[in-house]
């Protein structure tokens, strides 16, 4: 299946991409949608994966102070081809923004999966809304600038 990689506008896409989260996040992982959506999304920059159906399949952001979030991938989805496209497409919009350290938080399962390419741990394993979560944090030199737009 091929899948298109958009860079997109949160005023232009919102209703684009908060469906996706409110599906992922808030249907089915049961995260209040008050703690979903906030003041970051507006200045953040989007990436949303479509399928060849012009249907969203993943989204995530990244924040003006360089944090990758709000990953966003339907269940039916959740393959590492399309967890790669997407982290690829976010890394190569901070390097473009110039963002020099990439930061994530995320829960403990995938801290192995981001140390794997380039992620190291930055500061205590911390609750949220019950949740342990570990921040984590990389040079965006790091990575390579692969063209995202290619793959399939």
């Amino acid at each position: 299946m091929a899948f298109t990689i958009q860079n997109v506008d949160w005023e232009k896409d919102k209703n684009r991409l908060k469906a996706l989260r409110e599906h992922v996040f808030v249907l089915e992982w049961r995260v209040p949608e008050a703690s979903e959506f906030d003041e970051h999304d507006s200045s953040a920059c989007h990436v949303l994966i479509v399928d060849d159906k012009n249907v969203p399949i993943a989204t995530g952001r990244l924040t003006k102070k360089g944090e990758l979030g709000r990953i966003a991938v339907k269940r039916s989805h959740r393959t590492l081809m399309v967890y790669r496209l997407l982290f690829e497409a976010l890394i190569n919009m901070a390097r473009q923004n110039n963002c020099p350290i990439i930061k994530v938080v995320c829960n403990l399962e995938s801290v192995s999966y981001h140390r794997s390419i380039g992620f190291i741990p930055d500061g205590q394993v911390f609750m949220d809304a019950g949740v342990p979560r570990q921040r984590l944090k990389c040079p965006a030199e790091r990575f390579p600038l692969p063209d995202v737009t290619q793959l399939h």
